[in-house]
């Protein structure tokens, strides 16, 4: 099995109920096409670096996926036909960082950093 880190920019329109929707729908065609979601993160919405399709801002959601090559080919696919979807990638990694929430508030990580020390 391989380790996979994979993220979609959804439409900064796009409602929180639609963006659940999407996470299960995505979920959904990992799980048909023998893979596992190891862990579901939404980062929320962030500016992006240059306009997409008119759009400054974008819903960022990450998949972090343990499957064959076929899962990232369906996903792909789906996600290329999808309206709602700005972009997506897939990142191939050999191990997943479950411990580290990279997009938290910032008072957050200050104090699990003092918690460890």
């Amino acid at each position: 099995m391989n380790l996979y880190e994979h993220t979609i920019i959804a439409r900064q329109d796009t409602s929180p109920s639609e963006l659940k929707q999407l996470t299960e729908k995505y979920s959904k065609i990992i799980e048909k096409n023998e893979g596992e979601v190891v862990k579901t993160e939404s980062w929320g919405l962030l500016n992006l670096s240059y306009l997409i399709k008119k759009n400054k801002k974008g819903s960022y959601i990450h998949f972090k996926i343990k499957g064959k090559g076929k899962v990232v080919e369906e996903l792909e696919k789906n996600e290329a036909i999808d309206k709602k979807l700005l972009r997506y990638l897939t990142v191939r990694v050999k191990e997943f960082d479950l411990n580290t929430n990279y997009f938290g508030k910032k008072e957050d990580i200050d104090n699990k950093e003092s918690a460890k020390n």
